[in-house]
C-alpha cells in the first residue's frame, strides 16, 4: 500500500486479547508479519535513558482521526520514560499545508489545545483548510490571533520542520498512516499488525523489547 491512509479495524476486545487467534499468540509479535526491523536504524532526539515512539499521521487521514481517542488513552498508560512523538506526514500539498498547522500550532503553544478541534473540523464539518483565508478564520473563531497563525505557518522555523518531518517520514520508509516507530529501529502500521489499535499493542511490545524495564502501566 503506497502513500495511502491504512483502513481502520478498531477490536472490540482489549489491549490484552488482542492477540487471541494470530500466529504470535504464544510469544508476541513477530517480525515481518507484525513489524519490521528496519535494516538502518534512525537516530532519537530523546535523551539516554528514554524509549522514542513516533506517530506518523495526518490531520488529512480519516484512520488518524478514528484512532485518536485510542492512542491518547494508550498514551496516559505509558510508564515516564518512555516519550511520545507525533510526527505529521506530507505526502500530498494538502498533507503539506496540514504538517505546518501541526508545527504552527506548537509554535504557538497551542498544540494541546487545538490538535483535536482540527481534527474534527477535518472529518466533522468538511473543511479542507488548504486556502491561508480559511486557516486564519477558523482559528480566529477558535480563540487565536488568526493573522499571528498565518506568519508562524509561513515562517522559516515552521518550513524546516516541515522539511525535518519530511526527512524522518522518509528515514523510516514510511508508506501510510497511520504509522507507529519505536526508538528508530523498528515499525508497525495497522494492516501488518492486524488493525490499528493492534499496532498498538505491537508497539508496546516493542518497547519492552527495546528495554526490558519498561513495562505498561495499569
Amino acid at each position: 500500500m503506497k502513500r495511502r491512509d491504512f483502513s481502520m479495524q478498531l477490536a472490540a476486545a482489549g489491549m490484552g486479547s488482542l492477540w487471541a487467534g494470530t500466529a504470535g499468540a504464544q510469544g508476541g509479535p513477530v517480525e515481518g508479519t507484525h513489524y519490521t526491523k528496519l535494516a538502518q536504524p534512525v537516530p532519537v532526539s530523546t535523551p539516554a535513558g528514554k524509549i522514542e515512539v513516533v506517530e506518523f499521521f495526518s490531520y488529512g487521514c480519516p484512520h488518524c482521526y478514528a484512532l485518536e481517542p485510542t492512542l491518547e488513552a494508550w498514551a496516559k498508560r505509558l510508564p515516564n520514560d518512555v516519550v511520545v512523538k507525533r510526527v505529521p506526514v506530507g505526502f500530498n500539498a494538502l498533507y503539506e499545508n496540514y504538517q505546518k498547522i501541526f508545527y504552527a500550532l506548537e509554535a504557538m503553544g497551542q498544540l494541546e489545545h487545538m490538535h483535536q478541534k482540527v481534527f474534527n473540523a477535518i472529518h466533522q464539518q468538511r473543511q479542507r483548510l488548504d486556502k491561508e483565508a480559511d486557516i486564519a478564520a477558523f482559528m480566529t473563531a477558535n480563540g487565536l490571533d488568526g493573522a499571528k497563525f498565518i506568519e508562524l505557518y509561513k515562517s522559516f522555523s515552521v518550513q524546516s520542520k516541515a522539511r525535518q518531518a519530511q526527512q524522518l517520514s522518509q528515514a523510516y520508509k514510511i508508506e501510510g498512516v497511520p504509522t507507529m516507530a519505536v526508538q528508530g529501529r523498528y515499525t508497525t502500521p495497522g494492516p501488518q499488525a492486524g488493525s490499528n489499535e493492534r499496532a498498538l499493542a505491537v508497539t508496546d511490545a516493542l518497547v519492552q523489547q527495546t528495554s526490558p524495564g519498561c513495562r505498561m502501566v495499569t
